[in-house]
């Protein structure tokens, strides 16, 4: 016999939503597979937001 689930323990990850809202899933989803974690941004970007650390050595 399984253990008994705590309360919240379920899925700690799933949203908490108002009664009657659904979180996005890809049963919802606009088109097929995952949905993008970048939101609405289209790639590829004229422009890339990043800048790689410089690492200067003490000598």
């Amino acid at each position: 016999m399984a253990k008994p689930l705590k309360a919240g323990r379920i899925d700690p990850a799933w949203p908490e939503l108002p009664e009657g809202e659904h979180p996005l899933t890809e049963l919802l989803g606009t088109v097929q597979g995952n949905m993008s974690p970048f939101g609405d941004v289209e790639f590829p970007l004229d422009e890339v937001p990043y800048e790689h650390p410089v690492t200067e050595i003490n000598k």
